[in-house]
């Protein structure tokens, strides 16, 4: 396939705080009523009314993409403003209390809550997905096989909610511990093709044990609408040069693959059984752990690994004209992640209100003036 067919999308969940208390405010609705008018079906509510969704649109290239995302950040950050609040991007938020949230008035919402009760109820996280563009069905399901090595890797680079109801969890992605409680989720197992997968898809829905392949929750999967991939293992990062740098990744993972199979290549195939241990490595140690090397058969620093899988798609980055965007890798691992930062401010300052304050700050780091009013 050419560039242009790895097109990419980015969803991103974002946190409506109160600056002053620094807790989550139900306030969606009053961002919607004006957002809806900017952006129609770019943003809209979440389960808990503290929650706001932007999406992309289909975008040919990392740039586009950079600009999209990033324009959605800023208008949101500015709907957020006229109503005296603010967005956070972060996966957990360090002190509210999901108890406290209200639920959104949606007929889906209250089905999933009476299906699925306090695990659905006790649901305060936010995430980031991203969708790149394959496509052929059969090639997604083998591209989805290989790319399910290298998730691990991403989360690692992704980690934001080492804090949960104002607790330091000691684990650097706390909401993968928490979507897990959710049936249907983490690492998939490998299909021989895609009518397999659909094979499984029948029979839940024949069994009425899900009503919609929607709620297939995994780490990826293939879209049940669109012809992407969707890659929804990660925390949301609170920067927005880190949230395109990760999507660049994505987008190159999945063209280096589809370049080996083109070429007769396979990639080796690997349990889920062994994935989920390094899963649950980036889960507790996220970047300053050690993951299994599973052809080596040890553990190696998860820095060096994730350097190796820039090495591995190195050779489609110039193709895909998202070199700059994956080189930002390299600062992600030297500085650091927001669960990094999150745990340095609370080191420093003993208070879980000043760590939301930082990441206040840095989610609208490095988005226009322009459209944040």
């Amino acid at each position: 396939m050419t560039p242009e067919h790895y097109t990419l999308g980015i969803e991103e969940e974002f946190q409506i705080v109160d600056p002053q208390t620094r807790e989550l405010r139900s306030r969606v609705a009053e961002m919607l009523e004006e957002g809806r008018m900017m952006l129609g079906e770019q943003v809209k509510p979440e389960m808990i009314q503290a929650q706001i969704e932007v999406g992309t649109g289909v975008c040919h290239n990392i740039q586009e993409a950079r600009r999209d995302i990033t324009r959605l950040r800023s208008i949101v950050s500015g709907l957020a403003r006229k109503q005296g609040l603010r967005i956070v991007a972060a996966s957990t938020h360090p002190i509210s209390q999901w108890k406290e949230q209200q639920i959104y008035d949606d007929p889906h919402y209250k089905l999933l809550i009476e299906e699925l009760q306090m695990v659905a109820r006790s649901l305060l996280i936010f995430g980031m997905h991203v969708h790149v563009g394959i496509p052929d069905r059969d090639r997604q399901i083998h591209i989805m096989n290989a790319a399910r090595y290298f998730l691990p890797h991403v989360l690692a680079l992704s980690t934001s909610s080492p804090f949960w109801l104002g607790i330091h969890t000691g684990l650097k992605s706390y909401r993968s511990e928490v979507f897990k409680k959710f049936p249907r989720t983490d690492i998939p197992d490998h299909f021989g093709s895609y009518a397999l997968f659909q094979s499984y898809i029948k029979l839940l829905l024949d069994t009425n044990s899900i009503t919609s392949p929607k709620k297939i929750w995994w780490d990826v999967r293939p879209h049940h609408i669109f012809p992407t991939l969707e890659f929804r293992i990660c925390d949301i990062p609170t920067r927005v040069d880190d949230t395109v740098a990760i999507t660049a990744l994505f987008q190159a993972i999945v063209a280096r693959l589809d370049k080996l199979i083109e070429k007769n290549l396979g990639f080796r195939l690997y349990r889920r059984m062994l994935i989920q241990e390094n899963k649950w490595r980036a889960v507790r140690y996220g970047l300053d752990g050690k993951m299994i090397d599973f052809g080596k058969q040890k553990e190696v620093p998860v820095r060096d690994l994730i350097r190796e899988l820039l090495e591995f798609v190195d050779p489609v980055l110039d193709e895909l004209d998202s070199r700059r965007e994956v080189e930002h890798i390299h600062t992600i691992l030297e500085r650091g992640t927001s669960a990094d930062e999150q745990q340095r401010v609370f080191d420093e300052t003993g208070d879980l209100k000043a760590v939301v304050d930082r990441l206040m700050e840095l989610t609208i780091e490095n988005v226009p003036d322009e459209w944040k009013d």
